[in-house]
């Protein structure tokens, strides 16, 4: 559900920043370029709610496993792995749209008004 609104709300940026990128393009930015420029406003996002997320998380968990007679401990690196992914995924869905509005032609989205 997140990853679908997160795709939404990349949506709604990308036609709102139509002008914009082509602006940009026509000045000489690279697909590269614009692609860092939008995806990075998403990112500052995506760390937010990791870092509120990870204490939470870490002590539903602990509450959880305390309740098994052989216990285990939590290693650092499941919440490491788990925000890598996290951030793979929101870059991944975040460049899904954003590299389709950076090549389309910046003629067309400068023209319509």
């Amino acid at each position: 559900i997140s990853c679908l609104g997160l795709l939404g709300l990349v949506i709604h940026t990308t036609s709102r920043r139509t002008k914009e990128i082509g602006i940009r393009k026509v000045l000489g930015a690279s697909i590269l370029q614009i692609n860092a420029l939008l995806c990075t406003d998403f990112l500052k996002l995506v760390i937010v709610a990791y870092v509120i997320a990870l204490p939470i998380a870490w002590w539903g968990l602990q509450q959880w496993l305390e309740d098994y007679a052989y216990k285990t401990e939590m290693s650092w690196w499941v919440f490491a792995l788990s925000g890598l992914g996290m951030m793979l995924l929101a870059v991944l869905i975040m460049s899904f749209k954003t590299l389709k509005a950076a090549i389309a032609n910046p003629v067309k989205a400068l023209r319509t008004e």
